[in-house]
């Protein structure tokens, strides 16, 4: 991905900055920029240095074990790999329609792992550069800081993650990793007494979300020219919507819209992806580059997540998510928001929006059910597609007749954003960084566009103080002409 210039042509007149590792995201990537002489731009790439290999090695596995392998791909979102191998393993066991108890309570899983990722990543991820600024003491820019100057906003954050955390723990059997989904539906109802603690505590938890909302959407009107213009390029967008085209974050059917938001396609089944959606390889990169078939690699690529979802569907089926909807919609009349930075108002929206649903179904009888798993006519092709918190992810499979996995595709949200990140980075490196020279707070503003996507890089989770940030400005004879230090401040 490169700018537009003469010098470009030659790259041995270029010298190199490494932003190695990226911090406060999940999993371990690099952004490499090349510059001339007098500090312009010439390339920004993100770079996914980490291999994983989950589709080769769970070949050959047992069908049933795959729910619970899948999900070691990921420490803060393992529900979402759990449940999606469980939808795509449903088809394979001729689960076709769950039993009321079995889905709902897969609802429930997956809508409290939808609350704690985006509290995770929007108070103690990304807040410290929105609240306390981008180029703020790289040593107060984290969570630490974030607990001084804001300490009521960020116990919140903690409660709200905490809260999540426990409605997983009740569904799923453990807080990460658990084993609660199967093919065919659930091993384990809710009791009486785990719903009743969890209804006590939703008060406090749809207060807290709804201050989140506010805090975004005031920090949008602060700083509107900066959050519009910050990383922003038009692109296509991809979700799931419900069969009803409202937002749905656990099942329904495909739909995609161009950037002005007329829709390209709709209605499309899980196991007709691969009508719709390519993916490209890069040498420099482990991570895909999917786009739309019917566009193009060049003009296919589109964003998946949470501004892809609020916009995508029709409206939000709670009161007090689909009010917040209609305020960021409000925000850009008339048009398609696609800044970088509003993902964080549309995540909040949803993280409000899913203890609205959480609410709903702990008053729902069949949460306490008996009947848990449904089986029929087997099949050897099975394709689960779930909205993760980072977006659409799809597992597909292919089971032969002793039981033992033969195929596995899987399309992580990141992978779909990944040609996104890529536009956002180059805009910002465009505005922010090129002609200047290459400061700590000015390379930070690179990170922030890509945390405003979440992505999960290698599905690793990483703890406060363990990611360290070396750059080296290297000459094109391989001298290091200067260095910047960045300790182990970074909360990840």
């Amino acid at each position: 991905m490169s700018f537009p210039l003469e010098k470009a042509r030659d790259p041995s007149k270029l010298r190199r900055i490494a932003i190695e590792p990226v911090s406060r995201v999940e999993g371990h990537g690099k952004v490499t920029i090349l510059l001339d002489e007098h500090d312009r731009v010439h390339q920004v790439r993100l770079h996914i240095v980490e291999f994983r290999g989950f589709e080769r090695f769970i070949q050959g596995r047992p069908y049933w074990e795959i729910p619970v392998m899948v999900q070691r791909l990921c420490g803060i979102c393992p529900v979402s790999h759990h449940l999606a191998a469980s939808k795509a393993l449903d088809l394979v066991v001729g689960a076709r329609k769950l039993s009321a108890t079995a889905e709902k309570v897969r609802r429930l899983m997956h809508y409290g792992q939808i609350l704690q990722s985006h509290a995770l990543h929007f108070y103690h991820l990304s807040s410290p550069d929105l609240l306390l600024g981008f180029d703020s003491d790289v040593a107060k820019r984290n969570v630490v800081g974030l607990l001084a100057a804001y300490p009521e906003l960020a116990l919140q954050g903690v409660m709200l993650r905490k809260f999540g955390q426990e409605v997983i723990r009740i569904t799923a059997g453990k807080r990460v990793h658990g084993t609660g989904s199967i093919p065919g539906g659930v091993n384990k109802s809710v009791t009486a007494e785990e719903r009743d603690e969890l209804l006590r505590a939703l008060p406090d938890v749809t207060t807290w979300a709804q201050s989140g909302v506010r805090l975004i959407a005031e920090l949008h009107a602060k700083n509107r020219e900066l959050y519009e213009a910050f990383g922003t390029v038009r692109s296509n967008l991809l979700s799931l919507v419900g069969r009803d085209g409202k937002l749905d974050l656990y099942d329904g059917v495909l739909r995609a819209r161009d950037a002005d938001g007329r829709i390209l396609f709709d209605g499309l089944e899980a196991e007709e992806y691969e009508s719709v959606v390519r993916e490209d390889v890069r040498s420099w990169s482990y991570m895909k580059f999917p786009y739309l078939a019917s566009l193009g690699a060049e003009e296919g690529w589109y964003k998946v997540g949470p501004l892809a979802r609020v916009q995508n569907c029709d409206s939000i089926g709670t009161p007090l998510a689909e009010a917040a909807r209609q305020e960021l919609l409000a925000s850009s009349p008339g048009k398609f928001i696609h800044a970088p930075l509003a993902f964080h108002w549309a995540r909040m929206v949803e993280l409000l929006h899913a203890a609205e649903v959480i609410e709903r179904l702990l008053a729902d009888p069949d949460l306490l059910g008996r009947e848990l798993v449904v089986t029929g006519a087997r099949t050897s092709v099975g394709v689960g597609i779930i909205e993760a918190p980072r977006g659409t992810l799809i597992h597909h499979y292919e089971v032969d007749a002793q039981d033992l996995v033969t195929m596995c595709n899987l399309i992580v949200s990141t992978t779909h954003n990944n040609q996104a990140m890529h536009e956002a980075i180059r805009e910002v490196a465009r505005k922010h960084l090129d002609g200047h020279a290459p400061t700590e707070g000015l390379l930070n503003h690179i990170e922030v566009a890509i945390r405003a996507f979440d992505p999960c890089l290698s599905c690793a989770t990483h703890a406060l103080g363990k990611m360290p940030l070396a750059v080296d400005v290297v000459a094109a004879n391989g001298e290091r002409v200067a260095r910047l230090v960045r300790g182990g401040e970074h909360a990840s």
